[in-house]
Order: C-alpha cells, then sequence, then structure tokens
C-alpha cells in the first residue's frame, strides 16, 4: 500500500489566502495535529509489518517468544475524564464557578 501524502509533504503544504479564507493560525494547529497522527499511524503500520514478518517466521521456525501487545493510546475522552478526576480529588466535588 503506497500513501500519497507523507508527514512532511502536510507539513510543507501551503494554501493561497484568500479576503474570505480561514484562519490561517487555526489551519496550522489542525494540520500539527494531523501530522502527529499520521507519524503515529504510520509507525504503527511499520510495527505491524514488522510483528507479521516476525509471527511468519516463527510459525516456521517455532519459536517460544510472546508477542507483546502494542501500548493502549489513551484518547481524548479518557485524559479529560482522568483530569475531571483529579480535579475532584483536589478541589472537592464543586468544580466550577462558585456561587
Amino acid at each position: 500500500m503506497q500513501t500519497e501524502l507523507t508527514a512532511e509533504a502536510i507539513y510543507k503544504q501551503e494554501f493561497k489566502t484568500a479576503l474570505r479564507g480561514y484562519s490561517q493560525e487555526e489551519v496550522d494547529q489542525f494540520l500539527d495535529v494531523v501530522i502527529r497522527d499520521y507519524e503515529k499511524m504510520t509507525k504503527e503500520i511499520e510495527r505491524l509489518r514488522q510483528e507479521n514478518e516476525s509471527l511468519r517466521r516463527g510459525s516456521n521456525e517455532q519459536t517460544a517468544e510472546p508477542v507483546k501487545p502494542a501500548q493502549p493510546v489513551a484518547s481524548n475522552y479518557d485524559m479529560l475524564r482522568r483530569i475531571s478526576n483529579l480535579e475532584k480529588a483536589v478541589f472537592g466535588k464543586q468544580v466550577g464557578p462558585s456561587e
């Protein structure tokens, strides 16, 4: 599978500005997130290819080395939930503006 984009191509992409165009800062921030995700995805694909190749060789050789599962990546929701729980622990149940 050959992809059309690389993280570097996304980074170097430039867009023309227009009178009523998008905020360049917001677009740049979003593209930074896309680049990070793209790099993570590319690394994960390569890791899986290597694991697949290792398993193919290992099935022929009957190696006893177990395959290590990937570290789970916390989603944004998980991170926000953890932060919320920490705030509750530090500040008590009432988090937000005081009345």
